[in-house]
């Protein structure tokens, strides 16, 4: 799909609302008793980032983003400031954060992958755009400085060696999120001081 691998502004970003969503169908039965069923399997997120425009500057910079992109045409990358980095917001980014795989004396290629864990339960969200310059890798426990490669479009980790077999793969990194808008209008409202608004700028997440 058309994608244009440049990152909405963070300074509007940092404002915006929104969060995964899941689709859930849930029949109640005669007994009042209901029945749950996951329409995906994976999350998709939404946003919105009015409530990140501040000054006129702010204002502008969206239009002519939107512009940019077509409406919503063109998809784009996304700094979702809760959520945006391979571990805890309070830490570092860390080789040892996330398990991508487990070596085979085969494989080369690893896609960067996220778990989400509670309780018993995880959930595994695959990364598709990590930010170039933040990826770090680790075989066995022991951080690799070189002998590997990310695509940051893609979000696909390649050994220049394939890692021997049951090595732990791990790696840490940031992300963004690949998204487009969500509509094909702006209804931008100008005061009288002529700072303007948009009233919603609906964003939603690119799952391919």
């Amino acid at each position: 799909m058309a994608f244009h691998e440049i990152r909405f502004p963070d300074n509007i970003s940092r404002g915006a609302r929104g969060g995964p969503e899941r689709r859930t169908q849930i029949v109640e039965l005669a007994s009042g008793d209901e029945e749950r069923n996951a329409s995906w399997a994976d999350s998709r997120r939404r946003y919105d980032v009015s409530y990140g425009i501040r000054r006129a500057d702010d204002l502008a910079a969206v239009v002519a983003f939107f512009e940019a992109r077509n409406g919503r045409l063109f998809g784009f990358r996304f700094k979702d400031w809760s959520d945006y980095k391979s571990c805890p917001p309070s830490a570092a980014v860390d080789p040892l954060d996330q398990l991508i795989g487990t070596g085979n004396d085969a494989q080369t290629e690893f896609q960067l992958v996220r778990h989400y864990a509670s309780g018993p339960r995880t959930w595994t969200r695959a990364i598709a755009k990590p930010v170039a310059g933040t990826v770090r890798v680790a075989l066995g426990g022991v951080e690799q400085v070189s002998g590997w490669a990310v695509d940051p479009a893609t979000g696909i980790l390649a050994f220049d060696a394939a890692p021997g077999n049951g090595v732990a793969v791990r790696a840490g990194f940031e992300f963004d999120v690949p998204v487009r808008f969500d509509s094909d209008t702006l209804d931008v409202t100008l005061d009288i001081e002529r700072l303007g608004s948009i009233t919603s700028i609906p964003l939603v997440e690119i799952r391919r």
